[in-house]
Order: structure tokens, then C-alpha cells, then sequence
């Protein structure tokens, strides 16, 4: 049962979300642990941590690693993981792939209408605003630790500010994750 809902899952959310991987992820969080519970909300922050972190784009890594999690969490074998996971990133790419093809077809019959590139600009502010409501809903305690004067709290903003300012400045992403990890790595193991 758990591999047809996961399909019919990032079917959906392979249709319905515009913009990417990063769009992709407030629906794939509301899927996956509001929706079905296949993950904790803590889960879902560590795939998505490690999503970013991994070469590939993140709404498909995202989507391999819950199918191999959500399959594994529901008490099947590792080996059925594997299936859930390429279940899962199959299935988030499957409409959009096909969807594609049509659309470069349908653009190049209508370069330079108005009312296309009307459209698209319309489009770029909805994307935006999706990727907004991504990082909103990542704004946690299992994220940040928990409101107050702890130090994993006070040092989840101290990252989160300078990474945020870095990348402002172009700073490398590859240089920003690796930097934090390090950070991660120096205060939790004290």
C-alpha cells in the first residue's frame, strides 16, 4: 500500500509544483509527514539537509531519499526501500518530463506573444512565493533548536544570519555548506 500512495504522492507533486526543488519542498513535507506521517518532521529536515548537500537537484534527491525512508519507516526491507526510492523519484519527474516536452513544443510555435510572456512573468513572482513558503516552514525548533537562550538556539541564528549574509555576497554555496558542517561538527562534539 505504501508504494502506490507513494507514487500517487509525488505524482502529484511532480504535476502541481512550478519552480523547481526548492518549490517542491513545502508540498513534499506536507505529503510526507502531515499528510501520510511516513516521516517525522525532524526526518524530513535531515533528508532535506542532506538533499542539498548531495550532487543532483534537490526536489529529486529529496523525493529518492523519503521514498527509501518512508518504505524502510513502514517496515519493509532495505532492498524494498530501494524501490521505494526509485519509485518516488520516478514519479516526481514523470508528468513534469512529458509536460515539458509539449510546453517546449507549444513556446516555440509562440515566441514573442505578449500574452506568453505575460504569463511567465506572472509565473516568476507564484515561484517565488512558493520558495518563500519552503523556508518558512523550515523555521522550526527541529530546526533550530528550541526558542531561549540555548546554545543550540543562539548558534542556529548566529549561522543562519551569516550564512544568509554570505550568500548574499556570492560567497560559494559548496564553501557555505561545508563551513557550517564544520561549525556543526566543532560545537556538538563538546
Amino acid at each position: 500500500m505504501v508504494f502506490l500512495q507513494l507514487f500517487w504522492s509525488f505524482l502529484k507533486i511532480g504535476l502541481f509544483t512550478f519552480g523547481g526543488g526548492y518549490a517542491m519542498i513545502a508540498l513534499i513535507q506536507s505529503e510526507v509527514t502531515v499528510s501520510h506521517h511516513w516521516l517525522t518532521p525532524q526526518e524530513f529536515t535531515d533528508i532535506l539537509a542532506v538533499s542539498q548537500m548531495t550532487p543532483g537537484p534537490v526536489g529529486i534527491n529529496t523525493a529518492t531519499y523519503t521514498g527509501y525512508t518512508a518504505v524502510l519507516n513502514a517496515g519493509y526491507e532495505p532492498w524494498q526501500a530501494v524501490l521505494g526510492a526509485l519509485l518516488a523519484s520516478g514519479a516526481v519527474i514523470l508528468l513534469p518530463v512529458v509536460l515539458m516536452l509539449l510546453a517546449v513544443i507549444f513556446l516555440q510555435r509562440t515566441k514573442g506573444n505578449k500574452d506568453i510572456d505575460n504569463i511567465f512573468a506572472l509565473l516568476r513572482k507564484v515561484v517565488v512565493g512558493l520558495i518563500a513558503a519552503a523556508a518558512l516552514q523550515l523555521l522550526t525548533a527541529d530546526s533550530f533548536g528550541q526558542p531561549g537562550l540555548t546554545l543550540q538556539f543562539l548558534l542556529s541564528l548566529c549561522l543562519f544570519a551569516a550564512v544568509f549574509i554570505l550568500s548574499l555576497r556570492r560567497v560559494s554555496p559548496i564553501l557555505l555548506i561545508l563551513a557550517s558542517g564544520l561549525v556543526g561538527l566543532i560545537v556538538y562534539s563538546l
